[in-house]
């Protein structure tokens, strides 16, 4: 029996309200093996909430929060930035070794200047998400 290679990390979490894109890179992250489970939230709002809660409940503990998100940054209500903000504000424990990957069709220099500038984000990358550039995040995110 051939044996599975293990997944690069247990949790990612993708952001995007674009259901496609969410579908495609879903996809890809569970076909790569990039990840163990796979989270999704179609607005910044509802992550936010998401991430409090698995916060605020120590019976679910934070192996079950997310070490990777994937970002998109223009996003209705509260854009990707925005939540860049509000997730810098969590307990120092749930954010110690999260990575955020900002994921977007943006092609604006000044996005991926003011992204760099998050501590939280480790990457910037275009959509759709490919078996590549997973390839690569895990290098260097590994490194």
């Amino acid at each position: 029996m051939v044996k599975k290679p293990e997944s690069f990390t247990s949790n990612v979490l993708l952001i995007d309200d674009n259901d496609i894109d969410n579908f495609i890179n879903e996809r890809m992250v569970r076909g790569c093996r990039f990840a163990d489970i796979v989270y999704v939230n179609t607005s910044t709002r509802s992550a936010i909430e998401f991430l409090r809660n698995l916060a605020a409940n120590p019976a679910i503990g934070i192996e079950h929060f997310p070490t990777v998100i994937f970002l998109d940054i223009n996003m209705p209500i509260l854009d990707g930035f925005q939540f860049l903000e509000e997730l810098e504000k969590y307990d120092a424990e749930f954010v110690r070794n999260l990575k955020v990957v900002m994921l977007t069709s943006s092609i604006n220099p000044e996005d991926e200047e003011k992204a760099r500038k998050s501590k939280l984000v480790a990457d910037f990358l275009h959509k759709p998400l490919t078996e590549d550039s997973l390839n690569q995040l895990t290098k260097q995110l590994v490194s």
